[in-house]
């Protein structure tokens, strides 16, 4: 049996796609293992679908000066060591990986050992933890054109890898799920990701008021970070798993983040949405890139968060559901195969055997 090693973590964007190729991986017969960090979230969502994991040392890579610098370094040299051992114990013939900073040290410890490696960028250009690794890699799967200029001769696009349970969700369970009103007002989703955003959380709910005479509002606010506000038409979780792909069926319009993994779904599901990147002063960059692109396209609307008030981020919203079907179809209109991401990196995995 063919042996994979999955790899990536920091955030649920990072393990979703790499949960999602699991269904086809186990269709084709593969050995599927993962390896992350020790305390990253990914170890949870990994195995709760019962897949054998692995815990490596794990330091964060900056690119600002900061004293952690110095010890994170030490973490990584050792993450490195504990990857070579886990590699040699598995003895995998591929290693995929999703990002984040602990992907280093296994796409390192996999070219060491001559074991072949893939690496998914999902955003427009890529992280620090991926332009790190790609050196090591055999190949580099993208999800934008874009990025096919950042990553050499090495990229294939390839879209990204979307989880089938997100196109089975059901409007009617998702109403039952929150207990809001199916025959009621329409409803908008707002999400920061799964660690939440506190400059949406708190606008959001500013604007409550004025929202909730027009929708219904479910709040996905990251944990730790729930208000205890009861109002009527009003429904915050700290975070949504298994009933995400109901809640979503449900929602007409979506707040969000604008991740790349985020983007790809919403688009395949045909829901409109106005994008908050997170700003550069807490990033690189990524997520404006990202949702520029989306706007472009004529998927998006987007709010800067440095420009997000109460009242802008209202008119927005009402802005973007009186064009909501216009959205919808220009999302229809996408690149169908933009959303074949599971299909295309099989393939590009496959390939990499023969």
């Amino acid at each position: 049996m063919k042996k994979i090693v999955l790899t990536g973590g920091g955030t649920a964007g990072h393990v979703a796609p790499n949960l999602a190729l699991v269904p086809t991986l186990k269709a084709a017969g593969f050995e599927i293992y993962y390896v992350g960090s020790h305390e990253g979230i990914e170890r949870k969502l990994v195995e709760d679908v019962g897949i054998p994991y692995f815990g490596i040392s794990s330091g964060k890579l900056r690119r600002y000066k900061s004293f952690k610098n110095a010890t994170d370094i030490f973490r990584v040299g050792k993450g490195l060591l504990d990857a070579i051992g886990v590699i040699r114990k598995i003895k995998p013939d591929l290693v995929f990986s999703k990002g984040g900073f602990v992907v280093v040290p296994v796409i390192a410890a996999a070219r060491l050992l001559r074991v072949k490696s893939v690496i998914h960028e999902s955003d427009l250009t890529p992280g620090l933890a991926n332009k790190l690794a790609m050196p090591f890699a055999t190949t580099i799967c993208v999800s934008f054109p874009e990025t096919l200029r950042h990553v050499g001769k090495k990229g294939v696009l390839t879209g990204t890898p979307l989880r089938a349970e997100l196109f089975k969700g059901e409007r009617a369970v998702g109403f039952k799920f929150t207990g809001l009103n199916s025959a009621g007002l329409p409803v908008l989703l707002v999400t920061g990701g799964s660690q939440g955003a506190n400059a949406i959380n708190a606008c959001v709910r500013e604007a409550l008021p004025g929202l909730l005479q027009k929708f219904q509002v479910v709040h996905l606010c990251g944990k730790g970070n729930l208000s205890g506000i009861g109002q009527a038409g009003y429904a915050e979780y700290e975070y949504i798993n298994e009933a995400m792909a109901d809640v979503l069926a449900m929602a007409d319009i979506v707040v969000s983040r604008a991740g790349a993994n985020t983007l790809f779904e919403l688009a395949a599901l045909g829901k409109p949405n106005l994008l908050v990147p997170l700003p550069a002063s807490q990033s690189r960059g990524d997520q404006i890139l990202n949702a520029a692109s989306f706007k472009k396209q004529g998927f998006s609307v987007v709010l800067p968060e440095e420009e997000m008030t109460e009242e802008r981020l209202v008119r927005d919203i009402d802005c973007l559901f009186a064009q909501k079907e216009q959205f919808v179809q220009n999302m229809k209109n996408m690149n169908a195969n933009m959303f074949n991401g599971v299909e295309n990196i099989i393939d590009v995995i496959l390939k990499n055997f023969n």
